[in-house]
């Protein structure tokens, strides 16, 4: 019974949700389709919540596909509902007709059209690195396995220092990325700050970045590079230019000369011979340099967070939270060792 014969028949008229389903209609099941999808355009990850220009226009070109598709889509789905919908038979010269302008030249002119904005867009996505650009600031960066060996370098081109696995850079100035690798083809993206690209063994190429806003960005290796290639992140820092300056100064004076008995066992154990820390005799250089360790997010190229649980856990057996990461299992220490380890690497500052 409708609502005008109960209003006729003096029934009153409930409101409110039909019974059996609880107070959700369908928009709110379609809400609730839609709400994941929308989540994941955002975030210090997503490629569609640009934090730089390059990125920018990645998202841009993206949307413009993603409306090309679905005008080319519309079409060929409205001209078959066309074509099966009307009830006169087609002679064959129009049903040639509907196959040429709607199943070929208008896909044709559309997908032109697109490949056509994706070319003239794409000098702006890659800007191309000027090997006498002056006063840009060069960061290189290698891809090790699995993890990333990150060295400033100074305006003569020479490494002034060196960390792993985190970068930094000042918001609004354009950063020139050297790209290497000493094993296989790994993969450099910042998906906020812009496209892929390669870091391929005896080559180096070039990555030039701007950041347009401060914050703290994920960066991750996109070429499958070995067993643990999904745990091997990289944390971005785009800082205020005085900010950034100020990191440097205190960066270039860090010393590990902190708690006498932690580096003492540091020594003893042979850290050394893999990791340096300034200021110490460790002067290793097969792992990643640890100076400074206690201020970065995490253990293991993004894969737990910084603690000194998580550090003793790695030191003990690395290959248990890394499959085939190359450093070796220390599960032969005293625990008291370990552990007093990890708390001197926690407090380098």
């Amino acid at each position: 019974m409708n609502d005008d014969r109960l209003a006729a028949s003096g029934q009153p008229i409930r409101s409110g949700p039909r019974p059996g389903h609880n107070g959700i209609c369908r928009h709110d099941y379609l809400l609730l389709l839609v709400f994941p999808l929308l989540a994941s355009c955002s975030g210090v990850q997503s490629v569609l919540d640009p934090a730089g220009p390059e990125a920018a226009g990645v998202a841009t070109l993206f949307y413009t596909m993603l409306i090309g598709g679905v005008v080319i889509w519309s079409g060929v789905v409205g001209l078959f509902f066309y074509a099966v919908r009307k009830r006169k038979v087609h002679s064959t010269k129009t049903a040639g007709r509907l196959i040429l302008w709607g199943g070929a030249v208008f896909p044709t002119v559309v997908l032109a059209a697109l490949l056509g904005y994706g070319v003239w867009l794409m000098p702006a996505m890659r800007p191309w690195f000027q090997d006498d650009a002056r006063g840009m600031r060069r960061i290189e960066v290698t891809g090790e396995q699995f993890w990333w060996r990150v060295r400033y370098l100074g305006e003569d081109g020479k490494p002034v220092f060196e960390t792993a696995n985190e970068v930094r850079i000042p918001v609004g100035e354009r950063v020139a990325f050297l790209l290497k690798s000493p094993d296989v083809i790994h993969s450099f993206w910042i998906p906020v700050l812009g496209g892929k690209m390669d870091m391929i063994p005896g080559r180096e190429n070039r990555l030039t970045l701007v950041a347009g806003k401060p914050g703290t960005y994920r960066g991750v290796c996109a070429e499958f590079c070995g067993p643990s290639h999904a745990l091997m992140a990289f944390t971005v820092h785009v800082m205020e230019r005085q900010d950034y300056e100020a990191w440097l100064s205190a960066r270039k004076t860090s010393s590990g000369a902190g708690d006498a008995e932690g580096l003492a066992l540091f020594l003893r154990h042979g850290c050394a011979a893999c990791h340096a820390i300034s200021g110490t005799e460790a002067r290793g250089t097969i792992g990643p340099d640890l100076t400074g360790f206690g201020e970065r997010g995490s253990v293991g190229a993004g894969t737990l967070a910084n603690t000194a649980e998580h550090i003793a856990r790695f030191i003990r057996f690395p290959d248990g939270v890394k499959p085939e990461v190359r450093m070796p299992h220390f599960s032969m220490l005293a625990d008291a060792d370990v552990e007093r380890i990890a708390a001197y690497l926690k407090g380098l500052r």
